[in-house]
């Protein structure tokens, strides 16, 4: 299972890549694994402002439906709007391609309940 070492995890599978005060968010492999075949990623919060763990969109698989939980506060600026055509991007690189959106995060202390790459280990069980 590949768990990058520099991004940050949450116990619902999100990943989470810090770049100033700026994040990138996306579903981590273990996550598309469990949800099998995606078909459709819907965000319709771009230009929102939302609470950490407030719902920010859906991903639809064959089998099931699950929403996204905002992992950080802050203003969603950008949907990976190739997702729209291509929501199996997901599935084939959670990691790059498959990216789901941006934030401007608004406080910074919420980054240290994040997980590390170990810790996230230890919440899979591996």
């Amino acid at each position: 299972m590949n768990i990058p070492q520099d991004l940050k995890y949450t116990k619902d599978h999100e990943w989470i890549k810090v770049e100033g005060d700026t994040a990138t968010i996306g579903v981590t492999d273990f996550a598309q694994g469990e949800l099998g075949d995606i078909v459709y990623v819907e965000v319709e919060t771009v230009d929102e402002t939302l609470e950490r763990e407030e719902v920010f969109g859906t991903v639809e698989a064959v089998k099931t439906v699950s929403d996204l939980y905002l992992p950080l506060s802050g203003e969603i600026i950008k949907f990976n709007e190739s997702l729209e055509d291509e929501p199996e991007k997901v599935n084939s690189d959670p990691y790059g391609e498959g990216w789901m959106i941006k934030i401007k995060f608004s406080d910074e202390s919420q980054l240290e309940d994040l997980l590390s790459a170990d810790a996230y280990k230890e919440v899979l069980g591996s």
